[in-house]
């Protein structure tokens, strides 16, 4: 996967000047997000498994497993999306007809927001408007949103106000630099096309920056969460460009952060999607990624492509301890319910993290990341040697702790330490990660 903060540009004689976008403690606390991918492409839900095939570059595009891509992947000659949209919905139909057919009809945003936040998350970042051009609110700058058309609701005013009333932080996901709705490009085939094919005029921008401009004003969100990129016609010093709009961003919400998807050289937060990091990061930065192999919703996907409630908790243990946040992602239907098999690992997740949560929340990373099957975290004293092989029944202590005589099992007892080993209780190594607390 693409990595966004090296990629910058246009370069300008004089350089524009950003305001701080230093990382907040509250967001490198919370440690734990919910995405939600829902538009469009939540009616066709579909997109082609790669299962065990190896995929080249090339088609890479053509067989894009993310659902929320359908829009694109449909319009791509020969594609398994082509021939199943055509299958499905017939010769005349293009994507965009399909938002008449997004009802929403089971969607409550209070029981959605309670579902998710069963896992235990801190925040909630919703799609406010993906590449196909939806806007999921009630905008003034497009005939184009879902207050309009097909569920002819603010969807995100909504979910705004349960968030909000839930009492966590609520951030927007935005396609700033994507927009196929008020683009006519051909489709984008492959890494260089999801560059190259975008509208980057000053109109463009502008529209984007109005549309950025509504939501900051309406939801005062916690986390701006751009993706692709931005314009490269609203990047300058322009009254609509990225620094005035930081500025006001800022201005509006104080402690709010953003992401580093906005192709400039200075950004918030890291993100690294469907990517494993394999060490300790200086900078905060966020995992994201699906549950499955996609983020919008995709009806093949069983649990053999889908995350299980274990594999999860180890996910966000190794995260965390690499100085990283999870941002994972639910794709509901598009009736508005979330499929049985996410929520039942994001409800796993939040039963381990009810006994183990200290040793994830408001942590930093200890000296390093881990050794072999054991994960540390650190707070105020206290480092948390986090086992995530429990079943083989010992923890072996770092170096640096050997002079400990007991530790205390989160969920367990506190047991003896015999030359820098520590027994597992019988009880937790059925649990995917143990937690030892030293300290």
């Amino acid at each position: 996967m693409l990595n966004f903060d090296t990629r910058t540009g246009p370069q300008f004689t004089v350089a524009p000047q950003y305001p701080d976008l230093r990382v907040p403690e509250w967001y490198r606390d919370a440690k734990l997000g919910i995405f939600i991918h829902w538009g469009i492409y939540s009616v066709p839900g579909w997109a082609q498994l790669h299962g065990e095939r190896n995929v080249q570059p090339e088609e890479a595009y053509a067989l894009h497993e993310y659902a929320e891509w359908y829009g694109n992947t449909w319009r791509i000659p020969g594609s398994p999306t082509q021939r199943h949209h055509v299958e499905t919905f017939g010769l005349g139909t293009s994507y965009e007809d399909l938002v008449d057919l997004w009802q929403a009809e089971r969607f409550d945003a209070t029981t959605m927001v309670s579902q998710v936040l069963r896992s235990g998350a801190r925040y909630i970042i919703p799609t406010t408007k993906h590449h196909e051009g939806l806007c999921l609110w009630d905008t003034k700058t497009t005939p184009f949103s879902t207050a309009q058309r097909g569920p002819k609701r603010d969807l995100i005013a909504e979910l705004h106000d349960a968030v909000r009333a839930a009492g966590v932080r609520f951030g927007v996901y935005f396609s700033g630099a994507l927009d196929w709705h008020v683009s006519d490009l051909p489709p984008i085939q492959s890494d260089r096309d999801l560059f190259a094919l975008r509208r980057n005029d000053a109109k463009f921008s502008q529209y984007s920056t109005r549309q950025m401009q509504e939501l900051i004003a309406r939801f005062s969100p916690d986390v701006l969460w751009n993706d692709i990129d931005w314009p490269d016609g609203g990047k300058g010093d322009e009254p609509y460009g990225l620094a005035a709009l930081f500025r006001s961003y800022l201005s509006a919400v104080p402690d709010g952060v953003v992401n580093d998807r906005w192709g400039i050289p200075t950004h918030g937060f890291l993100t690294r999607e469907y990517t494993h990091v394999g060490e300790t990061l200086p900078h905060p930065w966020e995992a994201c990624r699906g549950l499955g192999q996609s983020f919008g919703y995709n009806r093949v996907e069983d649990e053999h492509a889908s995350m299980s409630g274990a594999e999860l908790i180890a996910y966000l243990v190794d995260v965390v301890a690499k100085n990283g946040n999870l941002l994972i992602n639910v794709g509901p239907r598009a009736d508005g319910t979330i499929p049985e098999l996410q929520l039942r690992a994001l409800e796993e997740l939040g039963a381990w993290l009810d006994v183990n949560g200290e040793a994830i929340f408001a942590t930093r990373p200890w000296l390093r990341y881990g050794d072999g099957q054991v994960r540390y975290t650190h707070s105020e004293g206290t480092v948390y040697c986090q086992l995530l092989n429990p079943g083989e029944g010992e923890l072996v202590l770092p170096a640096e702790l050997s002079t400990v005589q007991t530790v205390e099992w989160l969920g367990g007892t506190e047991t003896a330490v015999i030359d820098g080993v520590v027994e597992v209780p019988e009880v937790l190594r059925t649990s995917p990660v143990a937690v030892a607390r030293v300290g």
